[in-house]
């Protein structure tokens, strides 16, 4: 045994390999590779009799990593268990020091914020005991998951097939996603109409302005006939200059970033999905290769729900900022969370080091690395500089009772917006200094339909916002929740936003039906406070688990009460009857969609493809009509009808000519492996073209591709030729824009 040198123990290689190369020989660092222990996977694995006693066992993938780290720590006397610093990591923690615990061992636990030299000193300098309070938190959460996990997802797969899952907090978020969706197709929109004239000035020049006030009172225009009227009217009355207004406005920078802002602007801006963004923030913090000086970590831990900054990183921005921009652009400031639920346990996700700006070590980074630091790094900086300052001009034009309001805004002092630019801070024409009174004539008006939207779909940023919100969930738990969702195909993904699958819908309106208060969301954001307290040592486990399983336990037999019923609702009886026995065929689901099989059974096991579309082609091996099937990833292809007689089997064609101009092919559906969907020639492999954006039938304007596609950048709608590489706005958006 080495009593000299020091064992640490990390769950990430990553993270390993970085520490290693600040601690020198001294230290001996090995990488537990996550988790080493669970609840067993074939069983409840909680003895609900025993107080809710959980049975953890070895993870069968990791008993060579448990082997190593019980040889390694034989060799030492000190060991540091540095898992990452939050309920998880604790419990890892926890975890290791069960397989390496004798008498003779010094064991500590270290938090690593950053992992920097400074980071890891300041962890190593302030070692404590197992955190049990923390322990017993994530044990309860485990144990909460389980339950629902094992009791509730059974329910479904007797009503549905076996393999779905029901999640304490992903049912709920789904339960969000569903009833936003209902509430769009609910929504009736109503078309209103707005007034824009333009002005002829004295100078020659002209000013666009808004109708405002009709007889002092806000415009309302609902009806065509009362829009035809007014125009009417404005056409006759003689327009004058009444004065301008100004004023200063103030913008002050948003805190750094904390685990759901990054995740939300990550999926606005850079259109990373959730776990992207926490895969990519995971390698900076981590550690990343900066040639000579080896892997450094980048940013402080990246799971936290806190804004807070250390007073020595306030202090470093400011130096920066001082040096870079001048005195009058740096405001020190901190930043509180304006969540009650928020454990101000760890700071704001930062750079760890400031003066690797994100041109000084480009070079190192992955094009996607480098997006999302350069916002981190960007956000940051921006947090401790000056407001921004607008100077907002106002102009009124008048006549007859009629008011127009002209806007202009401009930067006076850019501040903070020098380093984090946003869009639309100025707007407007330029508003020219006139006489009150002034005269001016009315070029012309135009009107603009407008219509009242629904709520917007959630995307996976905004959907953290709205868990964060309702206190569902955690920092550490946002990304998955949404990743388990698309896994099991209750969402689906489509042009950024999310959408629920059929089988998601109803997989929600059933939960929700039987489970009404374990799947409420007042219910689920108390469960998280009493993990919350349990963390904090206000509560026992015991009691938390004993008041969720008594009303989890009454569900359930309500559920089993009424399964006969739900299943008969679910697998409904049709006018098809059975060719084998003459019984009526019910209508059930498996993972590839709904299908009909024959009541009858075990008796008669007969299935069949609930409806086939049929398509306009024959097929050409056996002359039956082709129609259109889908493989497991969703993915439409055309079979024979005549299955299995038949094997026949092409892909679906859009019908589309491929954009190549010396190519006869179409564009027909693939699939990736991982079930992505993607436009391909049907000439491959003569013709390699392929696509990731949807064809459609516009000729592009520029070069003639009889093909163009749709093209999806930051929210908005564009045609582009994958020929020329040309870009246009679809006119719906250009006249929006």
């Amino acid at each position: 045994m080495n009593r000299k040198r020091s064992l640490i123990i990390v769950e990430s290689p990553t993270k390993s390999k970085t520490i290693k190369k600040y601690l020198g020989r001294d230290f001996e660092v090995v990488s537990s590779e996550g988790h080493i222990f669970d609840l067993p996977k074939n069983k409840l694995g909680v003895n609900i009799e025993k107080g809710f006693e959980p049975v953890f066992v070895p993870i069968p993938s990791k008993r060579k990593i448990i082997k190593m780290i019980k040889e390694e720590a034989r060799k030492f006397k000190r060991i540091y268990l540095a898992s990452d610093p939050d309920r998880e990591g604790e419990a890892i923690a926890w975890h290791i020091s069960r397989i390496i615990n004798e008498n003779d061992k010094e064991i500590y636990r270290v938090l690593f914020n950053e992992i920097t030299k400074k980071g890891i000193e300041e962890g190593l300098s302030s070692p404590r005991k197992l955190d049990m309070n923390k322990v017993e938190s994530q044990k309860a959460r485990r144990i909460l998951d389980r339950l629902v996990g094992y009791l509730v997802s059974p329910f479904l797969w007797k009503v549905y097939y076996k393999g779905l899952s029901a999640g304490r907090v992903q049912t709920v978020a789904l339960r969000l996603i569903v009833e936003r969706e209902e509430e769009i197709e609910k929504f009736v929109s109503k078309k209103y109409w707005n007034i824009y004239g333009e002005f002829i000035l004295p100078n020659g020049k002209t000013i666009r302005a808004k109708l405002v006030k009709i007889d002092g009172k806000p415009v309302k225009i609902e009806s065509e006939t009362e829009l035809s009227n007014i125009i009417g009217r404005l056409r006759k009355v003689r327009f004058s200059f009444k004065g301008t207004s100004q004023k200063e406005q103030k913008i002050p920078p948003q805190p750094p970033y904390i685990t759901s802002t990054l995740q939300l602007e990550a999926n606005q801006r850079l259109n990373f999905s959730a776990i992207k963004t926490m895969t990519i923030a995971q390698r900076l913090y981590e550690g990343v290769e900066l040639g000579a000086e080896g892997p450094v970590g980048l940013i402080t831990y990246m799971r936290t729900d806190s804004p807070r900054l250390a007073p020595e990183a306030i202090a470093t921005a400011q130096k920066y900022i001082v040096e870079n921009f001048g005195e009058n652009y740096s405001k020190p400031r901190n930043f509180k969370s304006k969540s009650s639920i928020a454990q101000e346990a760890h700071e704001a996700i930062r750079p760890t080091f400031i003066e690797y700006t994100p041109g000084k070590i480009s070079k190192y980074l992955s094009q996607d690395e480098l997006k999302l630091y350069d916002f981190i790094w960007r956000k940051f900086v921006a947090s401790q500089m000056e407001e921004g300052v607008v100077r907002i001009k106002k102009a009124i034009i008048e006549g007859n009772g009629f008011s127009f309001e002209a806007t202009e805004k401009r930067i006076v002092f850019d501040g903070w917006l020098k380093v984090f630019p946003v869009k639309n801070v100025e707007e407007g024409e330029e508003i020219p200094e006139l006489l009150e009174n002034t005269s001016i004539e009315a070029k012309e008006f135009e009107s603009k339909e407008e219509e009242t939207k629904p709520p917007p779909r959630f995307t996976e940023g905004s959907l953290v916002k709205e868990l964060e919100s309702k206190g569902i969930g955690r920092p550490s738990t946002y990304a998955p929740i949404i990743q388990t969702l698309l896994q099991r195909k209750y969402i689906e993904r489509k042009k950024g936003v999310l959408h629920p699958t059929e089988l998601g819908r109803n997989i929600a309106r059933l939960l929700v039906k039987l489970f009404s208060e374990i799947f409420e969301v007042g219910f689920t954001a108390k469960m998280e406070d009493s993990l919350d307290k349990l963390e904090q040592g206000k509560e026992k486990p015991v009691n938390v688990l004993n008041a969720f399983y008594s009303i989890l336990e009454s569900e359930l037999k309500k559920a089993e009460s009424e399964r006969r019923n739900i299943i008969r609702e679910t697998q409904p009886e049709t006018q098809h009857l059975c060719e084998k026995c003459g019984s009526p065929m019910i209508i059930k689901w498996s993972k590839y969609g709904r299908f009909l099989a024959c009541s009858n059974f075990p008796a008669c096991q007969n299935i069949k493809p609930l409806e086939e579309e049929q398509v306009d082609k024959t097929c050409p091996k056996c002359g039956a009509q082709l129609v259109v099937k889908y493989d497991k990833n969703g993915g439409r292809f055309l079979g024979c009808s005549s299955y299995p007689a038949c094997t026949h089997i092409e892909p679906y064609s859009t019908g589309m000519k491929c954009p190549v101009s010396t190519c006869t092919g179409t564009l027909v559906e693939r699939r990736t492996k991982n079930g992505k969907l993607f436009w391909g020639c049907s000439r491959y492999p003569d013709c390699t073209f392929a696509s990731w954006d949807e064809p459609q039938q516009i000729q592009c304007p520029n070069c003639a591709a009889q093909t163009t596609f749709i093209k999806y950048y930051r929210r908005k709608k564009y045609n582009y030729c994958a020929i020329c590489k040309h870009k246009w706005l679809d006119k719906k958006e250009k006249e929006q824009k």
